[in-house]
Parts: C-alpha cells; structure tokens; sequence
C-alpha cells in the first residue's frame, strides 16, 4: 500500500508548478508592506537628530553642524521607528532589503542644514519718560 501511495504523490507531483521561485530568472515581487532598507531624502532633512535618538540599535549618526547623516546597515534592525518619528517625513522604508555582504557597509549622506532663524531682539525697556515723570 505504500507504494501506491508513493506512486500517486509522484504523478501529482510531476504536474504542478514549483513551490519555489528560480531566482535569477524570475525576480521576487515585493509587497508594499515589506519592511527593506531606510532611505533618506537628504535635502529635506533638518537633521535634528530625533531618528538617531529613537534607533534602538545605535544604527543611525547625525552631525548637525556638519551636516553628515549617517547609517550602519548591518545593525540597522529595519524596525521603522526612525520613519515613524522623523518630522519631515524625508526617511523612507523601501521595499528591497540591504545587499548581503561580509563587511559592515556604512553610508553617509551629506546635505546642508539649515541656517538657525535669527532671533528677534528684545526691546529695551523705557526708563524715563520724556516729561521727566517716574515709571512704574
């Protein structure tokens, strides 16, 4: 009996599709919900620093001063909490994963940040009044 059973899943067997893909011919499909590698807009980013603070990998560097935003793509988790927080919307989740490699691959991105608002200066407070009267 077990033969014949045998028999029947090798002849089912034989004319089915493959449960697999043949990866270098036909490239895999990625759904939108697949979490790949973080990419950033460098031109809108202000670097605040809030994405470096919220990685909970110490993936990420942001160097205001020097404009620098930095990420180490073997530690980074793909977990999506510098996305989330990120107030300009400049980080992106895309959907293909970071190439496999045996060294740490760092990427740096520089951009210009922004030029601090000029603060508006205090007015001097009155200390007498033209007719020589007292103030208050």
């Amino acid at each position: 009996m077990g033969t014949l059973k045998l028999g029947k899943m090798t002849m089912r067997s034989l004319f089915k599709k493959p449960a697999t893909l043949m990866y270098p011919v036909i490239p895999r499909e990625w759904q939108e919900r697949t979490r790949g590698h973080i990419a950033i807009g460098v031109d809108k980013c202000i670097f605040c620093g809030i994405c470096q603070k919220k990685c909970p990998t110490n993936a990420l560097t942001v160097d205001r001063a020097g404009g620098t935003w930095t990420i180490e793509r073997m530690k980074c988790i793909q977990c999506n909490c510098c996305v989330e927080v990120c107030p300009t919307k400049c980080l992106k989740n895309e959907n293909m994963y970071t190439t496999p490699s045996s060294e740490k691959i760092v990427d740096s991105f520089v951009g210009t940040p922004p030029k601090p608002k000029a603060k508006p200066k205090a007015e001097e407070p009155k200390e007498k009044k033209e007719n020589g009267e007292k103030t208050e």
